[in-house]
């Protein structure tokens, strides 16, 4: 029998227009894992969001209006999917965002609704942090009430061989734009 799997990539999302960097902010501005005030989490969001939002929208012009986080985490959706097709596992891959559409709540919904066998969260952080990929992580436990033994969590990648060479490779292609005698003296920033 073959399970019906679910991969489902965690990543923080960010606001799809310039109308939703203020709710985008709230979200962000109550996420416990990174605020943690014990009374009045709501009320100190809101307040910083509607402070910070005509800021934001600013540089959020400069960058065509829009988090380009969401179509790159839509096409790593989609390459996966296919990938694993390719490889005859058979899974949706999906995308749970933290503080943006699709939210988590709304991830889990539909796997309860699916009725997976198994899903495999994968955050898009490739270190552990707290605030990313633990931020994440809690967020789905706070929604998903089901079956616990579904659930498999990836923690971390960044030691990953096969991640550590398409870093490499990216570096190297980078590198490849500057004139050889310029290489060594290029500074790489993380």
């Amino acid at each position: 029998m073959n399970d019906k799997t679910a991969v489902i990539l965690l990543n923080m999302g960010g606001p799809d227009s310039l109308d939703t960097i203020e709710p985008f902010l709230f979200n962000l501005f109550q996420d416990p894992d990174i605020f943690k005030i014990p009374l009045g989490q709501k009320i100190f969001a809101k307040i910083i969001s509607k402070r910070r939002t005509p800021k934001v929208i600013e540089q959020y012009k400069h960058i065509g209006g829009r988090s380009p986080i969401n179509v790159h985490t839509e096409k790593q959706r989609k390459l996966l999917e296919e990938s694993l097709r390719v490889s005859n596992i058979n899974a949706d891959v999906l995308i749970a965002m933290r503080y943006w559409k699709p939210l988590t709540a709304e991830t889990v919904n539909f796997t309860k609704q699916n009725n997976y066998d198994k899903i495999i969260l994968l955050p898009l952080y490739p270190h552990f942090s707290s605030v990313t990929t633990g931020s994440s992580l809690n967020e789905w436990r706070r929604h998903y009430k089901n079956d616990k033994s579904k659930i498999i969590e990836i923690n971390n990648f960044h030691d990953h061989p096969k991640y550590i060479n398409a870093i490499n490779k990216r570096i190297d292609e980078a590198l490849e734009e500057f004139p050889e005698n310029q290489r060594d003296k290029v500074e790489l920033l993380f």
